[in-house]
């Protein structure tokens, strides 16, 4: 039996004691608020949001290109801010950005046949025009994170005119790999039996999926909770984490057809023969400067999927940066609060 296999056992087997020796500190009210940096919310569509944050810097020391952060359809933009000294957005804040997010809400069977277009073309492109007003700028940085990342890559092909500056965070954009279960997986699943039967996707049935790309990982920070349970700030830090994973919304059931046929198993967007809303969308169009962000040991989204995206583009201005984390990492690590945050800042100021 491996080595980390026979630590979990005797973990095993300690659990029950220490989970005794702690029941005082599981039984106080605990902090897990997420998501708490001020914002407001500056427009409604449906179930959509545009949150514009409140700036931490003087007006003339704030950068003057807004910043429009696209967050995935599968779990909730809460990650960018977990919490006090690991929130991404805080940091983008206190660097002098003007921050604005898309929170997609959560989808019901009143989304159920809307498809990427309708997300794409119609609540994006929306958006889009409301930050441009709303901050009196021709142009908006957009900022996409996995198929956030996805959805702001192929908005940038189909309105290059509006995007001064595109930043893709750990996006799958080349899907013929041979890295990663979950592309695996994607290719050999029956997706529109899925959709047919289900409907709508369920955020919780995602989460086990996702759980399973790394399972001995999966149960083993249930083991390492024990260990901490005497620690208050590190049960708090626990269960931010675990309620940002289990508040899942669903995600529409035509847009989950379209984004795992036609980008994981078809490879359309990497080969220039993806079309949404009725138009196609070539990459080549996408002049702007380009940021590739991606992690080294991202389980989800290997960098292989994503850099290849710096060639496919036509701008002559991209860049790749790779951090040592992972896919979840990249944001809320220890570490990364020095690193990403200041270097995509210090990026998007050079232009």
């Amino acid at each position: 039996m491996p080595t980390n296999m026979n630590k979990i056992e005797n973990d095993l087997k300690q659990f029950p004691e220490k989970l005794y020796q702690s029941m005082d500190n599981l039984t106080r009210p605990q902090d897990c608020r997420i998501g708490i940096t001020p914002a407001e919310v500056i427009y409604t569509e449906d179930k959509v949001k545009l949150l514009r944050y409140r700036p931490v810097v003087d007006l003339e020391q704030r950068h003057p290109t807004p910043l429009l952060i696209v967050y995935a359809l599968v779990n909730r933009h809460e990650m960018l801010d977990l919490q006090p000294g690991r929130s991404f957005i805080q940091n983008l804040l206190d660097q002098g950005l003007d921050v604005y997010l898309i929170d997609w809400g959560f989808a019901s069977r009143a989304e159920q046949y809307l498809d990427m277009g309708d997300y794409i073309e119609g609540y994006l492109n929306t958006i889009v025009e409301r930050v441009r007003t709303d901050s009196q700028k021709e142009k908006v940085n957009l900022l996409g994170v996995c198929m956030g990342g996805t959805m702001g890559t192929i908005y940038a092909a189909l309105h290059p005119e509006k995007i001064k500056n595109l930043i893709t965070f750990v996006t799958p954009i080349d899907c013929n790999i041979d890295e990663g279960l979950l592309f695996t997986w994607a290719k050999a699943s029956d997706v529109d039996r899925a959709v047919d039967i289900m409907g709508n996707i369920p955020g919780d049935l995602l989460n086990v999926l996702y759980s399973l790309l790394t399972p001995i990982r999966s149960i083993d920070k249930y083991v390492q909770f024990v260990n901490k349970l005497e620690n208050s700030k590190a049960v708090n830090n626990f269960l931010r984490m675990e309620k940002w994973i289990y508040n899942s919304p669903d995600v529409p059931a035509e847009v989950f057809r379209e984004y795992v046929r036609n980008i994981f198993q078809n490879n359309l967007l990497i080969k220039n023969e993806l079309n949404v809303g009725g138009k196609p969308v070539d990459l080549k169009k996408i002049t702007m400067p380009l940021l590739n962000v991606s992690a080294t040991h991202d389980h989800i989204v290997p960098p292989t999927s994503s850099k290849p995206l710096l060639e496919a583009v036509g701008s002559t201005d991209t860049t790749h940066l790779e951090f040592n984390t992972g896919h979840i990492g990249i944001f809320v690590g220890g570490s990364s609060q020095k690193t990403v945050a200041p270097a995509v800042c210090d990026w998007i100021k050079a232009r």
